[in-house]
């Protein structure tokens, strides 16, 4: 069942410890489930191309997915698509999920698969795209990474479905505020909605329309351009229910 808008659900979270095993998925993916409408069991994919799909978290993405009662399918490109119709696949599906990692390599291995292309007709039929960190970034027309090493740099070649950048992990790792800020004041980025750990922001189309957390006492922030200083807007959340 498609979601009534294209909806995108951009996070810093979605995982939480489980006692039984590695994580759980935590209230974001429960939330992008319920952005989908799902009736049934939802059918949600997760692609750990950021990561090079390794197949031992896949396994643990398997056991979450059981926990929470979702039917999940790890769509793998190494060393080859692991399904015969990706596109057809996907648009059967309630919600994408993409796991974090290098998001420049995630973005090179999806165009040369084309599914820069897939996933706009994806998301233009209503199935939910969501991520947390790369799974995020690959939204926006950019934002700041770790993918060419230990040092930040800015990643302006996003899919763009959102003609923003995205800051993720703003309140836990120190370098993205200051580097936002600069990137955004010298126009390297455009304006800029970050989020800190636990918070997604959802948008349909490309209107943001909603500040979400699985946190308490943490926020979005949209980050402007004025006189070529960076001005910085905090948004409140709204507290989703434990999962």
């Amino acid at each position: 069942m498609p979601a009534d808008h294209p909806t995108i659900l951009a996070t810093s979270g979605g995982y939480r410890m489980s006692q039984r095993s590695r994580f759980e998925f935590d209230a974001l993916v429960h939330h992008a489930v319920a952005l989908s409408g799902a009736e049934g069991t939802p059918k949600v994919t997760v692609l750990g191309t950021a990561s090079g799909d390794q197949r031992a978290f896949a396994a643990e993405v398997d056991e979450a997915g059981r926990v929470a009662g979702f039917a999940i399918t790890n769509l793998h490109l190494f060393p080859m698509p692991n399904l015969a119709d990706v596109e057809g696949h996907l648009l059967s599906q309630d919600v994408v999920w993409v796991n974090g990692g290098s998001v420049a390599n995630l973005l090179a291995v999806w165009r040369v698969h084309g599914l820069d292309a897939v996933f706009r007709r994806v998301w233009e039929a209503g199935v939910v795209l969501a991520g947390v960190s790369a799974g995020s970034i690959c939204w926006y027309a950019g934002g700041t990474t770790d993918s060419f090493g230990p040092e930040l740099r800015p990643v302006t070649n996003g899919l763009g479905f959102l003609p923003y950048g995205n800051g993720v992990h703003y309140d836990s790792e120190e370098r993205r505020r200051p580097l936002v800020h600069s990137l955004v004041a010298d126009g390297t980025l455009p304006t800029t909605h970050c989020t800190d750990d636990g918070v997604g922001l959802v948008y349909h189309g490309t209107q943001l329309v909603e500040a979400v957390s699985e946190r308490d006492g943490k926020a979005g922030y949209i980050v402007t351009r004025e006189a070529d200083v960076a001005v910085e807007e905090r948004l409140e959340t709204r507290r989703l229910p434990q999962a």
